[in-house]
């Protein structure tokens, strides 16, 4: 029986430990050392065997400890550093004589006879200043100071001197003034739905922040999908009308090439059939023939097709008349639910609230141009971050300072227009210097 033999020699790769730098392109080898890379690769295979957790896992809490003791072995250490003041040791040189008291002693209770002044007590708050900083808690903050208007215009360039004009030339216009114009002096209109003044920096809600409460996060989650497939419906809608408004138009072209079709057989057609047969070794010719008086028979004919034209057009128009008239119920709901809008209109612009909401809006536009869409500041279920270190950034401060200004009325949407179309010039030479006349 064979006897097994232990395994020898060095398990590990062939390694080159003494081999400082590797500067050169020759000096790099194929054995280079990996011991501590297979350590560290090591030490992670045990923090996961063991389920420990790494470094960029763990809570602050975990990583860093505040001190508020100090080492106590650095005194013993540095003794030098250690030793107090000379004028530190005299002060804390204490006398065996107790201090005389600057109390007032209690058996003496002999007086003037003049009874003390009444004064405010100045150590409690006052319930008006109390319900101040109740207000500034809830962030309502009162104006402390008073904004006057300035009787100047910081921005009004110097005017410059005027020079005389001359009288001997009257005719030349005089400088006028630059004005502003009128609607300066407006107020912005804002574009809120209810009409009030949206805030330059709205107060944020509880299910946009990035660790929200479930049931803030849920309601506003249901929102904004309640809201994405409403609009994915009005889209399918408008594109489900648009290709029914395509084929009907189809339909009603094909419908009346057929009748001018008809219309010119009946008119310019002659029979060439005898008795209902036709030779079939014959081939057709096609001959214009000259427009002749029509017989009796032809104007019989085109009468009784503009006759059935007429019945068709009268009995199109009491076939869209009898639709309208069902459509009734339809218009007075459409217009019941329009007066029900105005109503809640009313009702939002009454309210107590004095902020305007910059996502429901009154008109979508105010120009040419439509206004940009608001970004959805919302993520996903399983993209919430339960630590602020692991947030992604989003969003474009630029982008939204944008709109809020259009929002509010400030500025007017326009569109960038990078190029700024020139006007055409076309150089020419005069012929002038070419004429000549022979004296």
């Amino acid at each position: 029986m064979p006897v097994l033999k232990k395994a020898t020699g060095n398990p590990e790769g062939p390694n080159q430990y003494k081999q400082p730098s590797r500067k050169g392109k020759k000096a790099w080898r194929k054995n280079v050392d990996v011991t501590e890379v297979e350590q560290g690769l090591e030490e992670v295979n045990e923090k996961i065997i063991k389920g420990e957790k790494f470094v960029f896992e763990k809570e602050t809490a975990d990583l860093f400890v505040l001190d508020t003791v100090g080492d106590t072995s650095i005194p013993k250490k540095f003794p030098k550093l250690a030793r107090k003041l000379k004028s530190e040791e005299i002060i804390a040189k204490r006398s065996a004589v107790p201090a005389v008291s600057s109390k007032k002693r209690s058996g003496d209770k002999t007086t003037d006879g003049v009874l003390p002044e009444k004064r405010q007590r100045t150590n409690y708050v006052t319930h008006k200043e109390l319900t101040r900083i109740k207000k500034v808690a809830d962030g309502h903050h009162e104006a402390t100071v008073e904004v006057v208007d300035a009787d100047y215009d910081a921005w009004e360039v110097a005017p410059a001197e005027e020079k005389p004009v001359e009288e001997a030339f009257p005719f030349i216009p005089k400088p006028q003034k630059k004005k502003a114009p009128k609607t300066l002096e407006f107020e912005p209109i804002t574009l809120a739905a209810n009409g009030k003044p949206v805030p330059a920096v709205a107060k944020p809600k509880a299910g946009t922040s990035y660790n929200p409460d479930f049931t803030d996060y849920q309601q506003r989650l249901i929102e904004e999908s309640e809201k994405a497939v409403a609009k994915e419906r009005k889209r399918i809608a408008a594109l489900q009308a648009e290709r029914e408004k395509l084929e009907a138009a189809a339909k009603s072209a094909a419908e009346a090439e057929a009748a001018e079709a008809r219309a010119d057989l009946s008119e310019w057609e002659e029979d060439s059939a005898w008795e209902g047969f036709e030779s079939g070794g014959e081939e057709l010719s096609v001959k214009v023939k000259r427009p002749q008086r029509k017989t009796q028979a032809q104007r019989n004919r085109i009468k009784r097709r503009k006759e059935e034209e007429r019945k068709q057009k009268h009995e199109a128009a009491m076939k869209a008349k009898k639709a309208q008239a069902e459509r009734i119920k339809e218009i007075a709901l459409e217009v019941a639910e329009r007066e029900r809008a105005i109503e809640l209109a009313k009702i939002e612009f009454d309210d107590e609230s004095e902020d305007g909401d910059d996502e429901e809006l009154r008109r979508r536009q105010l120009g040419k141009f439509k206004l940009p869409e608001k970004d959805l500041e919302l993520v996903l279920p399983d993209e919430l971050q339960d630590s602020l270190r692991l947030l992604k950034p989003e969003g474009n401060l630029l982008k939204d300072r944008y709109r809020n200004m259009l929002v509010r009325g400030k500025v007017e949407a326009r569109r960038h227009i990078p190029f700024k179309k020139q006007a055409r010039t076309k150089i020419t030479e005069k012929w002038t210097y070419k004429d000549f006349t022979l004296d």
